[in-house]
């Protein structure tokens, strides 16, 4: 557990956080390339399938009441899952999304107030409204209808921005994710990977169910033309994102502290980007820039800028997509 006055972490420690944050960061593009040749209702329950099943053989049971770990899975798997591959579907940008998404650390820190009461600290509040005017930057082109033809701006030609639905469900899953993050700390002392791995147990059967409602006639087609690539996508999302991601960054914290290691899930946003940049062309136009800029800045003054902690105890643990 962290110490007062601990020196700095690690050199082995800082390469496998870079490690795990840039896995998480690759996370949207793979997202981008798997919702391509498989409907992303459908892609998001297989992930979750394939996360407790047959991993709930090997990693043992949560010392937590079923309804919470249904309830959390509930909001990570459909809520957050299930509208961020959808609006990605829908031609959200894969780098755009990481930034967004990051908004969950505000909705915590909202939800945490009005369900666990705890104080929201001066510094939260300047970061909300700083990241807020970045959020309105990136709202603005779609409000206005001057996003990318077909919303699919932000990809190689396009001009970047959002069309205002796709934004909407990035914002949601944000949403989402908060409440899972409210939701995690009623469960006391669980760890990360036995957390993921059981509550995956409560999303599969809702998603395959949307699915079918909204995506059954896209359902045969993809799976009898599916590529190396799309099976390639899911196992990253299965093996590389969810099960070593969450345990390994579940083993650093406990060995160095949550609040040593959780404000370094800035990073994945940033390593979000720039694989959205590297690998499927996405520009940005200079204000996307400057509102990702304001969204991150506001960020590191929510995590960094507080010299007292909140009233109670705020969530420790902190993910990727």
């Amino acid at each position: 557990m962290e110490k007062t006055g601990q020196s700095a972490l690690p050199g082995r420690t800082l390469v496998l956080i870079a490690l795990v944050t840039a896995i998480w960061g690759f996370n949207f593009i793979v997202i981008k390339i798997g919702v391509s040749g498989v409907p992303p209702l459908f892609l998001a329950a297989c992930r979750f399938a394939l996360s407790a099943l047959p991993a709930v053989f090997f990693v043992r049971k949560p010392p937590a009441p079923q309804w919470r770990l249904a309830l959390y899975g509930l909001l990570l798997g459909l809520g957050e899952f299930g509208f961020l591959f959808t609006a990605i579907k829908l031609g959200a940008p894969a780098g755009l999304s990481s930034v967004i998404l990051q908004f969950q650390a505000f909705f915590t820190a909202l939800l945490a107030a009005v369900i666990l009461k705890e104080t929201v600290r001066a510094n939260s509040v300047i970061g909300m409204a700083t990241a807020a005017l970045g959020l309105v930057l990136i709202a603005l082109p779609a409000v206005t209808g001057s996003g990318g033809p077909g919303g699919t701006a932000g990809t190689r030609g396009g001009p970047g921005g959002f069309l205002l639905w796709p934004l909407v469900m990035v914002v949601l899953a944000a949403f989402f994710w908060a409440g899972a993050n409210i939701a995690a700390q009623g469960l006391g002392k669980t760890g990360g990977l036995s957390l993921v791995v059981w509550s995956s147990l409560y999303s599969p059967l809702p998603l395959f169910g949307l699915s079918f409602l909204l995506e059954r006639d896209e359902i045969l087609p993809a799976l009898s033309n599916l590529e190396p690539l799309s099976i390639g996508a899911l196992a990253y999302l299965v093996l590389l994102s969810t099960l070593f991601g969450y345990g390994l960054w579940n083993q650093l914290i406990m060995r160095h502290g949550a609040k040593r290691i959780a404000p370094f899930s800035l990073l994945v946003p940033v390593f979000g980007v720039a694989a959205g940049t590297l690998v499927l062309g996405e520009t940005f136009t200079a204000g996307n820039a400057l509102a990702s800029v304001l969204i991150l800045a506001g960020l590191a003054i929510h995590v960094f800028g507080g010299k007292r902690p909140m009233a109670g105890k705020a969530p420790e643990r902190s993910r990727g997509a």
